[in-house]
């Protein structure tokens, strides 16, 4: 009754109007709803079919309700609807996307149990999911067991087959010479298989190769795609052959093939790498010049190489260019950023990014554990360098909070400059923490304390104390 009371139906209902209600509706759990509500409209003679069926079934993988998906394909057995190849290829498709391939054979494994014979296209898929997921083993043991099924080559198996052997350096000979058969068995090689081929070329550094798999493709009339271009250019930064690459790039240009951002990701990289920094930030320009927009990866590549060159400025620059697009920078990037801060004694402006982090949420992971450390370690020590107590201490303490482990030389700074302060509280406070760490005192912090917090009347004190912390650290 309630489902009644939130649509009103007309008088016919027809599948068009329920798939196009399902595919209107953003909530999935609304989208239900209208699925439930439109089966309920017996007395106007609506019963779902197979493309209502498909499209709830879509709807609930797109939200990764693969449970529920199932329940409903379950469903349409009940009710003698046919479950169609697309529908289980639609399942499979969407636990490939989660990296669930054993769920995609589990699923392709039910088709017959629904009277759906797979088809060539069926096989294809899976054996593509399984390659993409690199599950190499499986996957070639499923492109043997198509063949014997009396599954003839096919020009997209084929180029999943070699997709597949062009993953490794040890099989790409293998993927070469499937290729050359390719015509052998009525299949002519097409710009998908070129692209492939040259990109497993230029993952293992045979750009010769792959440069003459480029010329080949277009005598052939295959036109190189934006990715085949992307692939030589990246190979060609990693052998550091960057004006060869900066080459391609305006022969792209000259072909019309437009450049994508992992084309100009690519460059900026090998730039970067090499200590032009300066021409991948004239790169990002061109590259925002033509509406193309940096992706989390142009970004940190950037970066990188702007803090290796030291450039503070424009490393300021892409960092507030990040935040600007509603890009999140990790531990990883403000540690670039707090670096040269410290580097360049700039201990305030450095506890002032560590302060952002906070703000921003940056969380401590598992991973990112050490980093957390060093940097919250190396800020704290310089603050101490800059004779800022005040702000080393609050720093200090934001540590001890979130446990994040004091290093020894760590506490020897803070010690150092509480002493020199000749506060007392502070030193002794720290000092304490210290040796309940497990850090012993080294000769110059041991004789920080004596010579300016307790005086030398009391050295003879100072020293049995010391020689007991020692003692009771060695057993």
């Amino acid at each position: 009754m309630r489902s009644r009371a939130i649509i009103k139906w007309p008088k016919q209902v027809t599948t068009s109007l329920v798939e196009q209600l399902i595919k209107a509706e953003r909530n999935v759990e609304k989208a239900l709803i209208v699925f439930d509500s439109a089966s309920a409209e017996y007395a106007n003679g609506f019963r779902h079919d197979e493309k209502t069926y498909g499209v709830i079934v879509i709807k609930l993988l797109s939200a990764n309700e693969f449970r529920r998906a199932e329940d409903i394909v379950e469903r349409m057995r009940k009710e003698e609807c046919k479950v169609t190849e697309d529908i289980f290829l639609s399942m499979c498709r969407a636990y490939g996307r989660v990296h669930k391939p054993h769920d995609v054979m589990r699923i392709f494994q039910k088709m017959k149990e629904y009277d759906c014979e797979p088809t060539l296209r069926a096989y294809v898929t899976v054996f593509s999911i399984l390659v993409d997921e690199n599950q190499l083993k499986v996957a070639l043991k499923f492109y043997r067991y198509m063949r014997q099924l009396g599954f003839p080559p096919s020009v997209p198996s084929l180029n999943v087959l070699i997709k597949a052997l062009s993953k490794n350096s040890g099989t790409m000979d293998s993927a070469i010479r499937i290729f050359r058969e390719m015509p052998n068995h009525g299949c002519i090689p097409d710009t998908y298989t070129y692209g492939t081929l040259i990109n497993g070329l230029c993952r293992i550094g045979k750009i010769s190769e792959a440069k003459e798999l480029l010329k080949e493709m277009e005598t052939k009339g295959c036109s190189p795609s934006v990715v085949t271009y992307t692939s030589l250019i990246h190979g060609l930064c990693q052998l550091n052959n960057l004006d060869e690459a900066m080459a391609l790039l305006q022969e792209m240009e000259a072909k019309s093939i437009i450049a994508n951002v992992y084309t100009y990701s690519s460059l900026m990289d090998g730039l970067c790498k090499n200590g032009r920094s300066s021409e991948a930030m004239e790169l990002l320009e061109v590259m925002i010049s033509k509406r193309h927009k940096p992706n989390m990866v142009t970004y940190s590549t950037l970066l990188h190489g702007l803090c290796k060159e030291k450039n503070l400025r424009d490393g300021l620059k892409i960092f507030d260019r990040m935040k600007l697009q509603g890009l999140k920078p990790d531990a990883g990037l403000y540690w670039k950023i707090i670096d040269i801060f410290c580097d360049n004694h700039k201990f305030q402006e450095a506890a002032n990014f560590l302060d952002e982090m906070v703000f921003e949420g940056i969380p401590i992971k598992r991973v990112t554990w050490s980093l957390h450390v060093k940097i919250h370690n190396t800020v704290v020590r310089g603050l101490c360098s800059a004779n800022d107590s005040n702000r080393a201490f609050q720093l200090y303490n934001s540590m001890r909070n979130k446990g994040i482990s004091v290093e020894a030389e760590t506490f020897e700074y803070l010690v150092s400059l509480f002493c020199k302060k000749r506060d007392l509280h502070k030193t002794m406070l720290v000092f304490d923490e210290m040796v309940s760490d497990g850090c012993t005192p080294g000769e110059d912090t041991w004789n920080e304390l004596v010579c300016r917090v307790w005086g030398r009347q009391k050295a003879q004190e100072a020293a049995d104390l010391m020689s007991e912390l020692l003692s009771g650290n060695q057993i």
